[in-house]
């Protein structure tokens, strides 16, 4: 099967001698420190009632729940097996494998934790960082493309390309349309409602957008995307990406018509 030649992008982003700074890595960063930015920017326009403060303790909050959560999820939900007899694996994330939806509970326990210690309203702390994840998904899928992973399936579309890894088989760059979907089209909406609206006096209508718009982003673009391999298809038709996404799609929908009663 002809298909185009998969570019030759070093995932490796900047190297000062043994330190390596992969593009996986630095999309990590960068997305952390742009939404970061950009809720600081909420709060300087008075969108959102924080104080640049919380803020910068929001930021610290998220790391981690991102990291920690996004590591276990990618345990508990793709590789359980493997890492029950391999326990120190765990924490050898700098070999890769996280998962959205480990590191979405993840993040959402440190903003319920936040939010306790903060004597805050946990939507509204929702609410704020909210329209800043997909900047952080979109980077995040570029980089899952410049390193040749977590490619489509077979196709015959004149945009189909030969992965490195994925046999002689012309794929789907499934992570390109992941990028475009989840990322720059949500982000699209998301900024929408936070600039064209009163979004921010509806509590719950920006997580539950992005909530709602990230599980269809993410079902839609799973039937393009080749299964894990040591996982396959569930019910003979689903990936684990599917099944994983449809109680954050059916959540979304509670939120945003929770949201019609403005806050």
């Amino acid at each position: 099967m002809v298909g185009l030649i998969f570019p030759a992008i070093d995932p490796i982003a900047v190297q000062v001698g043994p330190v390596a700074i992969r593009w996986y890595a630095l999309a990590y960063v960068v997305g952390l420190i742009g939404g970061w930015w950009y809720v600081r920017y909420l709060v300087q326009t008075h969108r959102i009632r924080f104080s640049t403060e919380m803020v910068d303790d929001l930021l610290v909050w998220i790391m981690v729940g991102v990291v920690v959560g996004g590591r276990f999820g990618y345990v508990l939900f793709y590789q359980f097996s493997y890492f029950v007899e391999n326990p120190l694996a765990i924490f050898a994330v700098w070999r890769g494998g996280m998962s959205f939806h480990g590191g979405l509970i993840g993040v959402v326990s440190a903003l319920g934790l936040f939010a306790y210690r903060r004597r805050v309203n946990i939507l509204s702390v929702a609410d704020a960082v909210a329209p800043a994840f997909p900047f952080g998904l979109m980077l995040g899928r570029v980089s899952n493309f410049i390193n040749g992973e977590l490619y489509g399936r077979a196709a015959e579309v004149p945009w189909a390309i030969v992965f490195p890894h994925g046999g002689d088989v012309a794929r789907h760059p499934s992570q390109l349309y992941e990028a475009a979907l989840e990322g720059v089209l949500l982000l699209g909406i998301m900024l929408f409602l936070v600039h064209a609206g009163s979004a921010h006096r509806r509590p719950g209508l920006l997580s539950g957008t992005f909530l709602l718009g990230y599980a269809v982003a993410r079902i839609i673009s799973e039937t393009f995307r080749e299964p894990d391999y040591h996982i396959g298809f569930i019910w003979s038709h689903f990936t684990m990406g599917q099944l994983l996404s449809m109680p954050l799609a059916l959540m979304g929908i509670w939120l945003i018509v929770r949201s019609k009663r403005p806050g």
